[in-house]
């Protein structure tokens, strides 16, 4: 039987609306069904609902992306990227397409809003943890989509829609329908276990970059004209004391003051009250670790009188945190001097 798949295609809506209109040009010439959320309303939660059940319904996943986030929900989320999370999540095979960063680009279709720009940046950093193309204008796109598309279609054929004429008898569909629950039951188990075993080996690289990272911890105390001489630690032991003040969130005038007396090991009473350790290295600090998906802006709400900015864990810096404290119960590692001397 020749399947047709379903294709879900997914990007900000204006700026990439000539591209999302190749991609499902691409989809129909090669005889498959493109769907996407121009079909749908995307700010309202029962739409919300219906575009999840058609990525359900969807063999495969595209998503486009340029230099706008798009529009947001209640949380702050794109519903482009919600759309990619939710796909992601229930496994469908996601291909990702980002316009190369060195191609020129209107202005007035990218975002120039500091919070939308770090967000699509976060994202664009998710979407290329897996296998991603980058295009560089409408036809290059849609070759490499369709390029992209053949491939996925052979290295993870899906079970597809075809006519009702074509199905065989009751007995063989309902044998047909057991076989692939079962098939998709072990494919799913192979999954986490290979999830499992390359978020290890991702969590080990990710520590030993840490370890092989050193900086240099100022601080300004109080009566000082200047900054103290830096004292130098390793990116490791920054992240192993900053962490678990993160696993909620924490502002960054808190995070330079925690540095000041935990890392530095200063007390808090010696140091001065603005910006005790430098705003501009801390903030570098916090960028090394976003860029290795430790840590992620905090998207919980804040009064509009609130202009601190905020950083949380995210979920991969979870994990870290919680295989580098296994490691500690299990006296596989022992705590570093550094800890030990913030405890005190």
């Amino acid at each position: 039987m020749s399947a047709k798949y379903q294709i879900f295609v997914s990007s900000t809506f204006v700026d990439l609306k000539d591209e999302r209109d190749l991609v499902i040009k691409a989809i129909l010439e090669m005889g498959h069904i493109p769907v996407g959320m121009e079909m749908f309303s995307a700010a309202d939660e029962e739409q919300w609902n219906i575009i999840k059940r058609q990525i359900d319904q969807s063999d495969y996943y595209v998503v486009i992306a340029a230099h706008r986030y798009g529009s947001c929900d209640a949380s702050g989320i794109s519903y482009t990227e919600k759309e990619y999370d939710y796909a992601c999540e229930i496994g469908v095979p996601s291909l990702g397409f980002i316009l190369d960063d060195s191609v020129s680009w209107p202005r007035e279709k990218s975002d120039t809003e500091t919070v939308s720009v770090q967000r699509l940046e976060l994202f664009k950093t998710k979407v290329k943890s897996k296998p991603v193309s980058f295009w560089r204008g409408v036809d290059d796109l849609y070759g490499k989509c369709s390029i992209a598309l053949m491939k996925a279609f052979n290295a993870y054929p899906r079970e597809g829609w075809v006519r009702a004429s074509q199905v065989q008898d009751s007995a063989a569909s309902k044998e047909v329908v057991r076989l692939s629950g079962e098939n998709a039951g072990l494919r799913a188990r192979i999954a986490e276990y290979e999830k499992a075993n390359s978020e290890e080996h991702a969590i080990a690289q990710t520590l030993e970059m840490l370890r092989g990272n050193t900086r240099d911890i100022s601080v300004w105390k109080k009566g000082d004209t200047n900054w103290s001489v830096g004292k130098e630690v390793t990116l490791y032991q920054i992240f192993e004391v900053l962490a678990p003040e993160l696993q909620v969130e924490c502002d960054l005038v808190t995070i330079c003051r925690f540095v000041g007396t935990n890392i530095a090991n200063v007390p808090m009473g010696e140091l001065r009250n603005t910006w005790p350790t430098p705003r501009n290295i801390i903030r570098t600090i916090l960028a090394d670790f976003a860029a290795l998906n430790c840590i992620v802006p905090s998207k919980r709400k804040k009064p509009v009188s609130d202009t601190n900015e905020y950083w949380t864990l995210g979920e991969f810096g979870v994990n870290m945190l919680a295989h580098m404290r296994r490691r500690r119960l299990a006296n596989i590692e022992s705590l570093s001097a550094l800890e030990t001397d913030a405890d005190k």
